[in-house]
């Protein structure tokens, strides 16, 4: 049974599919159904994957695809995916174009010489390294050389603030993330706060807390409940842009 909210969101995002054949972004979801901030759509959009209505694309922003009808009829079996690539995702076995998206989108430190392989990423726009800010869903794939990268589903984040300068994270660095739901005291982790806001720190714990700590001297620790903090992934590597 899904709550209005819930209902309304995947009548939405039905329609968007049916009519364009892209999914909407988060920010037109948000203004759709009249919600405050984005932290609010990610509750509906997960609280839909949890029910089996809807799933995320693995490795592509902006993609959506509806696995139950509103009306509760299922997508019928071997039926073509509602939610084609959409005009940032690179089409699959096509060299010419994986080379010129990351001639266009790779920041300028990384080499486009096409020698690495490419895994392609979200980018889900900027993240603190200061004090708290919400986490935007972004719009955007970025292409990676695959050896900057692990196992385990991956995204990026843009850096904005100083907190975490003497870990060597500047402001406007693209901070790689593994998604993970928990982590080791000394990680350098995405925590999201109070289910509203995000920001990269060292986890700790200490006395039945959760510190979150900088690495930057004018910058004071932060302290939360346990169940006040979210850990959504772990630091997994850095892209950064030289002008």
């Amino acid at each position: 049974m899904l709550t209005r909210k819930q209902h309304e969101l995947l009548c939405f995002i039905q329609e968007r599919l049916e009519g364009s054949g892209i999914s909407p972004s988060f920010e037109e979801m948000k203004e759709a159904l009249d919600l405050k901030s984005k932290s609010g759509v990610h509750r509906l959009v997960s609280a839909l994957e949890e029910r089996g209505f809807i799933r995320r694309l693995p490795n592509r922003a902006r993609a959506l695809e509806i696995l139950k009808f509103a009306d509760g009829s299922t997508k019928p079996e071997g039926a073509a995916n509602i939610s084609p690539a959409t005009s940032n995702q690179i089409p699959q076995n096509n060299v010419t174009n994986i080379e010129t998206a990351r001639r266009a989108k790779l920041p300028d430190s990384i080499s486009a010489d096409g020698h690495a392989g490419v895994i392609e990423v979200p980018l889900h726009g900027r993240i603190a390294a200061g004090a708290p800010i919400e986490a935007f869903e972004g719009h955007e794939i970025l292409p990676v050389p695959a050896a900057l990268l692990g196992g385990g589903e991956h995204y990026a984040l843009e850096i904005s603030g100083d907190s975490m300068i003497d870990a060597g994270i500047l402001d406007g660095d693209f901070a790689l993330v593994r998604r993970a739901e928990s982590a080791r005291d000394g990680e350098i982790v995405v925590a999201l706060v109070r289910n509203e806001e995000a920001t990269l720190k060292y986890l700790r714990r200490e006395n039945g807390m959760i510190r979150l700590d900088p690495a930057n001297s004018s910058h004071e620790p932060q302290f939360y409940q346990p169940h006040e903090v979210q850990i959504q992934g772990k630091l997994a590597g850095l892209l950064r842009r030289y002008h």
